[in-house]
């Protein structure tokens, strides 16, 4: 039961960091569907920071900069998407999808050049030669506490304070309601937008680290982050784009997906001789069901997915 729990919390931690970060994106107007780009490329960020960085140094100067790492390279990347769908007005669902496309195959062929001098067919991940994902595990009796729980809870209290509680987050959700409104007493629709999508950058760049630090025991990364990136936005609509309620869909979310990881643990499971690929699918499964009778009840911002154009009123 305790395996149960810390897998449900690892996998949910992943899923919380990403879905804010569509929630913020979204808020401010801009859909952000290439989160699973993101992901690669933040997780390929935070490899390369543990590969290079001394092995010797204190582990919060590990974590500290494997954070820093994976979220600035998911805001990079993330700017690809602001530049084409607030400065061109591009279709975001395009940009989105080839944003994911395109994570996958970028990180596939950097690691690949990286570990050509030792192999030339091979194309495993970094993390295999970085500092062992111990780094970012305490033992308490049994459970393993992974740093990035703390930090997802840091995030998830950070984002809900700026969206209800200062200036800035207001504006922002103004602008993923109705940008014209917003524009007309002097907010700036478009650096909102932008702000929206690198926040979210940041968020997606960091749920990917804790994806292939802590929620698998071996990952290449041709293999994508298993649509976790899917599956976060999943999260967000069942949550209703409000950070406390993403938390709990999270929640539920990260237990159907810790069921595949200790199912053989559990004498009933073990005993129904369900095949494990039945698990694995059961996330998807349920956020199917969760979406086919909950979509009529969402409230996204109305403007989302909207290009702004100045001159429209």
């Amino acid at each position: 039961m305790l395996l149960l729990v810390q897998y449900t919390l690892t996998f949910a931690s992943v899923l919380i960091l990403v879905a804010l970060g569509g929630c913020i994106a979204e808020h401010s107007g801009v859909i952000n569907l290439g989160l699973e780009g993101i992901m690669v490329m933040g997780a390929m960020g935070g490899a390369l920071m543990m590969r290079y960085m001394p092995a010797d140094v204190p582990n919060i100067v590990m974590i500290l900069g494997v954070l820093v790492a994976s979220a600035l390279v998911g805001v990079v990347y993330s700017a690809l998407l602001a530049v084409a769908c607030i400065n061109f007005k591009a279709d975001q669902t395009i940009v989105g999808t080839a944003l994911n496309m395109l994570g996958v195959a970028a990180a596939t062929v950097i690691v690949k050049a990286i570990n050509t001098s030792a192999d030339p067919d091979d194309v495993s991940s970094v993390v295999q030669y970085a500092v062992p994902k111990k780094a970012f595990l305490v033992d308490l009796g049994g459970f393993e506490f992974s740093w990035f729980m703390l930090v997802t809870l840091i995030a998830l209290i950070l984002v809900w304070m700026m969206l209800y509680k200062t200036r800035f987050g207001l504006r922002l959700m103004a602008c993923g309601e109705h940008p014209q409104a917003a524009d007309s007493v002097g907010i700036n629709v478009y650096k909102m937008r932008w702000a929206g999508v690198l926040i979210s950058g940041a968020l997606g760049g960091l749920g990917g680290i804790v994806f292939i630090t802590a929620g698998v025991s071996e990952w290449r990364f041709e293999y994508g982050v298993a649509g976790f990136g899917f599956l976060s936005l999943a999260v967000m609509i069942f949550g209703q784009w409000k950070p406390l309620r993403i938390a709990l869909a999270a929640l539920l979310f990260g237990l159907f997906r810790a069921l595949s990881n200790v199912y053989m643990g559990f004498e009933g499971l073990a005993s129904l001789n369900i095949p494990s690929q039945i698990y694995n699918m059961m996330p998807y499964i349920i956020s199917l069901v969760v979406l086919a009778f909950t979509s009529k009840r969402s409230r996204a911002p109305k403007a989302e997915g909207i290009p702004y154009d100045k001159g429209q009123r």
